[in-house]
């Protein structure tokens, strides 16, 4: 069968299942569960691949969901990958009330499109034309958050990093894939439209507690010492530091105090933090992280609380293999012409694709049908055509193209994108930033 045909049958199929995939986007989306809390998410998408014949590994990184099918000759592996977890959002109608969570991430989708693509392949049969394997990976915990019950996970000896995708390829669970792909829903884009990036920030991120001494806040604050003050002082600091970050370097330092002391008639003697510091590059990473330590101690050591600051890598930098991404845009104009195509360049934002992207060649693609701004309960879906169907296709025809002819695609793409890590480095680096 020619790569056309083959392409053709795995779109015939994903429309065959778009009902079905549609009520397992609803499912996942009405039972949001956070960072590698997402037993009953990985278990749906356990369930439904077991339905397509398969038999995925379970349990990695906690939670994650990983299936493999082999083509009819050895060759590249190729991924489609897509995220567990869930955000806070608990203004959201849609949040649990008990966690606050919320799908305002489109994380559904990008499960959805990752099972819908998998159906597509599998349903059409045509790996058994193609040379290589194809994965389709459920990851946990791409959102950084709860931060304190992570590091209590690494304390326990469950995690060595705190991010889905980094523990999964400290793990080696990224050892057996050459190349990967997964789209993310782009905000107040509710037309049939495709964002194209190149680029993200990467970040660092923190926790900060300033431990002063407790007195009575009104007969004897002479007695105290004032670990809000602290925090209010480093907080400043950081501020003072804003003139001096470099546009090019896009830097981002965000805060928020999530312990501001016990009783209001007491003088605050334990107060902490947690805080992000991203930049466009690793470089403008370290060389503005150590700034904001010091920046951070200095409230302390004006009031004399004691501060303690600790760094745990956060995510890399996103780089996107450009072959790729032009891959995906003629996939997409081929069978969905209408689809419009946007240039989104660099996005300051952060993603653990980056992580990946610096081990083998992947991409990033943001994906229109949705409006409202992420992480807000504003989000929804309004085409649920464009926001699945459409990348689930190109996915999926993707894995064609690029295992076709004895994967001659994937071989070339893999030829000309040498790693800008590799495991090794990879993991150095990351085991650097940890420091208290």
């Amino acid at each position: 069968m020619d790569k056309e045909a083959l392409k053709a049958a795995v779109c015939s199929a994903i429309d065959a299942a778009k009902a079905d995939i549609e009520k397992l986007a609803l499912c996942i989306e009405s039972e949001p569960e956070l960072g590698f809390k997402e037993t009953k998410t990985a278990k749906k998408v356990e369930d439904y691949m077991r339905s397509l014949g398969l038999d995925p590994q379970t349990g990695l990184a906690l939670t994650g969901v990983k299936s493999r099918v082999k083509g009819g000759k050895p060759g590249p592996s190729v991924a489609v990958l897509a995220e567990l977890d869930a955000i806070g959002t608990p203004d959201s109608p849609k949040a649990d009330p008990l966690t606050g969570a919320a799908h305002t991430c489109g994380h559904f989708l990008q499960t959805s499109v990752m099972l819908a693509a998998c159906t597509g392949i599998i349903k059409s049969g045509v790996m058994k034309e193609l040379a290589g394997d194809a994965v389709f990976f459920s990851v946990p915990a791409e959102e950084y958050v709860e931060i304190t019950y992570r590091k209590s996970l690494r304390e326990q000896g469950k995690l060595h990093y705190i991010c889905g995708k980094g523990q999964l390829i400290y793990e080696g669970h990224f050892d057996d894939i050459d190349m990967a792909m997964m789209m993310h829903s782009q905000a107040n884009m509710p037309q049939k439209a495709v964002a194209i990036g190149s680029s993200s920030n990467g970040f660092v991120g923190k926790t900060v507690q300033y431990i002063g001494k407790s007195a009575h806040a009104a007969n004897a604050p002479h007695e105290g010492i004032n670990a809000l003050n602290a925090a209010c002082l480093g907080l400043m600091g950081i501020n003072a530091l804003r003139e001096t970050f470099r546009e090019q370097d896009i830097i981002r330092v965000h805060p928020i105090i999530t312990k501001g002391g016990d009783l209001v008639n007491n003088v605050p003697a334990d107060v902490r933090m947690e805080l992000y510091v991203r930049a466009a590059t690793m470089e403008a990473i370290d060389n503005t992280h150590k700034r904001v330590d010091a920046a951070l101690k200095a409230g302390g050591d004006a009031v004399g609380a004691q501060t303690i600051v600790e760094t745990l890598p956060g995510m890399l930098p996103l780089h996107c293999c450009k072959e790729m991404n032009d891959l995906f845009v003629a996939n997409v104009k081929e069978f969905s012409p209408e689809t419009e195509i946007v240039d989104s360049g660099h996005f300051s934002a952060s993603t653990d694709m980056g992580d990946v992207s610096h081990l083998m060649p992947a991409i990033h693609p943001f994906i229109g049908g949705t409006d409202g701004a992420l992480h807000t309960k504003d989000f929804t879906v309004t085409d649920f055509d464009a926001a699945v169907i459409t990348p689930a296709k190109a996915f999926a025809r993707m894995i064609v193209d690029l295992l076709y002819d004895d994967a001659a695609c994937a071989k070339k793409i893999l030829a000309d994108n040498k790693p800008l890590l590799t495991k090794e480095e990879y993991i150095a680096k990351c085991d650097s930033y940890f420091s208290k």
